[in-house]
């Protein structure tokens, strides 16, 4: 078990954890919402520390990433424990896990150096923090990042974008890109499935494009929740307005099967998710992509100048066309971080 860094102590043998934007305040004894972090006689431990309990090998574009390092893979990794509950939530098997004290203790310890020999040993590029909200595991995070850099091994996020402005200025300098789900432009969407808030995801959004990270946008379109053209107009528009022309979004299909607690909603319309293609390209975004549609060419990267292919996906099969990042008929630069 390992002392946690973002948190302050409170009267009474309480601690106000500093790592989210939930900000809670936890008793002696008990755990925060997120589960992973434990107040100890006044002091605050995560009980998450070495204990990953998805690791995997993945494509870089399962992320998904379609601007960094296209076809290469990422070393993934993810522990138990989330900061929000989101009833869509597709891995909520370890995201909302219970009892993760006794859960750890049922698994590996897995030391950072460790992680960094087997991305190496298997030829990763990067490291992928995901399947749960990284944040929950900053710590153990961070002491990982740190490493991979020496190993000149890319860190990448794919977060909720709920972190504390504590913890997104200490994972800034070592983080290379990162994919942040934005679920919808209405906070009342955030409050009610998510039991989140929407305006720390925007801020936060903001800031890291200040610190020059790369960032890729996801929006899963969910039917009657979150697929109405408001929705998809005003989420574009932030993205060309706040962020720039240049980042990717990605407009993903909803699947009820394998949902945390939406099983009575329809799939969506691959419809849907071409009504909101256009939408972002009619905002001037230069880069939109359609997700679990299968062999959809919008998943395809064209050239924002001249219109021609530069990179084709088939599934996680990638094949460039590109020349070190630019157009090969016309040298528009793709915006690709290699």
């Amino acid at each position: 078990m390992q002392k946690a860094k973002f948190y302050q102590p409170a009267k009474l043998n309480k601690v106000q954890c500093q790592l989210c934007h939930n900000a809670c305040i936890i008793n002696n004894g008990q755990v925060g919402v997120c589960q992973a972090r434990k107040n100890i006689n006044g002091a605050l431990y995560s009980l998450v520390y070495g204990y990953p309990a998805a690791m995997n090998i993945d494509p870089i574009e399962k992320k998904p990433f379609f601007h960094f390092q296209p076809g290469t893979t990422a070393y993934s990794l993810g522990t138990l424990g989330c900061n929000f509950k989101c009833a869509n939530c597709q891995n909520w098997d370890i995201s909302q896990a219970k009892a993760i004290e006794r859960k750890t203790s049922q698994l590996e310890l897995v030391a950072p150096e460790k992680i960094v020999q087997e991305a190496i040993g298997n030829n990763c590029s990067s490291i992928a923090y995901t399947y749960n909200e990284p944040t929950i595991f900053a710590e153990y995070a961070l002491a990982i990042m740190k490493l991979a850099h020496q190993y000149n091994l890319k860190n990448v996020w794919v977060s909720n974008g709920f972190m504390s402005r504590e913890c997104l200025d200490a994972i800034a300098p070592y983080l290379d890109a990162i994919n942040i789900d934005l679920k919808s432009m209405s906070p009342d969407f955030y409050r009610e499935n998510c039991h989140g808030q929407l305006r720390p995801v925007l801020d936060n959004l903001k800031l890291l494009k200040r610190e020059s990270v790369h960032i890729e946008i996801t929006s899963l379109i969910i039917p009657t929740l979150t697929d109405d053209v408001e929705n998809f107009e005003r989420s574009a528009g932030f993205i060309a307005n706040e962020l720039d022309c240049d980042t990717p979004w990605h407009i993903s299909c909803f699947s009820p099967a394998i949902s945390w607690r939406l099983k009575n909603l329809p799939a969506t319309d691959a419809s849907t998710i071409y009504q909101a293609y256009e939408i972002g390209k009619n905002a001037g975004l230069k880069y939109v992509y359609t997700g679990n549609i299968p062999g959809d060419q919008k998943e395809n990267t064209y050239c924002p100048a001249c219109g021609r292919l530069a990179i084709r996906r088939l599934g996680y099969e990638v094949e460039r066309f590109d020349k070190k990042g630019c157009c090969s008929y016309c040298d528009k630069n793709l915006d690709i971080v290699e």
